[in-house]
């Protein structure tokens, strides 16, 4: 028979591997959409990414990866906000590039919000 801790160590590699997953996944996704989808967004692959930021900021984020995962996520918000108005300009790729960026701000902000306020609330916490 398993010990009780020895189960929530399977679980918690399992969310863990959900987390991976769904990053990977947003990843791949967001990246694909720009790309096939340059010049009009859709609806149902927005919210499929939101909801794959959300799992990914849920899952995936420990607590000692906080600041970095922080950190690299609003330099890449701020990067892909700005550089894709940059791209757009180069002749035909640049298009597609700022479609691609635009997916993966879709899918990085919410998961760099549900960090940031986990990490509120763990400071908020402490006294």
């Amino acid at each position: 028979m398993a010990k009780a801790g020895s189960v929530a160590k399977a679980s918690d590699s399992s969310l863990q591997a959900v987390g991976s997953w769904a990053f990977l996944l947003g990843v791949v996704i967001a990246l694909i959409t720009g790309a096939l989808l340059p010049d009009r967004a859709n609806p149902t692959v927005t919210s499929f990414l939101v909801l794959l930021g959300t799992i990914v900021g849920l899952l995936n984020v420990t607590m000692k990866e906080t600041n970095s995962f922080l950190l690299a996520s609003v330099a890449l918000v701020l990067v892909a906000a700005l550089g894709g108005s940059v791209v757009s300009g180069v002749v035909q790729v640049g298009m597609y590039l700022g479609s691609m960026l635009d997916s993966i701000l879709v899918f990085v902000v919410p998961a760099t919000i549900v960090v940031a306020l986990k990490s509120i609330f763990v400071l908020a916490e402490r006294k």
